[in-house]
């Protein structure tokens, strides 16, 4: 299994976000073998480049480019009176949430900056123009059907044969709707499809291949 450096993995944990530790280092596994197809590594959900940075090292392992896709407003559960608000995400001038500048400052800090690239729009705004093949295509955003579903309907159809197909915060548990149900049923769909096999699973993260064609 591949594992980033004691100096990535301290980036990982210092940086702002809420993916743990064990399904880190699951994402990074993947990220580099992935990364061994030669293409991009795209992350569907960026907020402060906790993950980013473990798909930037990936990818500068592996020789190549890691994207990262968020519009930088937060999703739905981070705004103003929920539960994972965070208050120094909010742009002092504007009053509505940048995690932008955090997330550049992340990556400077780990030293990543040119190994990956931020993409800063809606997912389905840029997935209507994308037409390059992927490696791998790590979804996490929004986590309401609408925009779970447009994650998946946008960019799972450019992953690579043999490439990979990972979910995040999938929740079976029907407790966590708000949460984890979403992406619970694209990862449901994605294996009714036919065209994807699961590889692993470490929590709430799902490692999924493309074994067949369509979504």
């Amino acid at each position: 299994m591949a594992e980033p450096s004691p100096e990535i993995l301290a980036a990982f944990e210092k940086a702002k976000g809420f993916m743990p530790a064990h399904e880190g280092l699951a994402l990074y596994d993947a990220a580099v073998e992935a990364g061994a197809l030669g293409l991009p590594l795209l992350e569907v959900g960026t907020y402060c480049g906790r993950s980013a940075v473990l798909l930037a090292d990936a990818a500068r392992q592996a020789g190549v480019v890691a994207l990262t896709l968020d519009h930088h407003r937060g999703s739905e559960e981070q705004q103003p009176g929920w539960e994972y608000h965070d208050p120094e995400t909010v742009d002092p001038e504007l009053g509505v949430m940048d995690t932008l500048p955090t997330f550049r400052r992340t990556l400077h800090r780990a030293g990543l900056e040119e190994h990956i690239v931020a993409l800063v729009g809606r997912s389905p705004q840029v997935a209507a123009f994308w037409n390059s093949p992927l490696g791998l295509v790590f979804i996490d955003g929004g986590h309401t059907d609408e925009h779970a579903g447009a994650d998946y309907e946008g960019w799972a159809p450019h992953v690579a044969e043999g490439g990979l197909l990972l979910i995040h915060d999938v929740f079976p548990d029907p407790k966590d709707e708000f949460t984890g149900q979403a992406p619970y049923r694209v990862y449901l769909r994605a294996l009714e499809s036919g065209a994807f096999t699961e590889v692993s699973v470490t929590d709430s993260l799902r490692v999924l291949r493309r074994t067949g064609t369509g979504i």
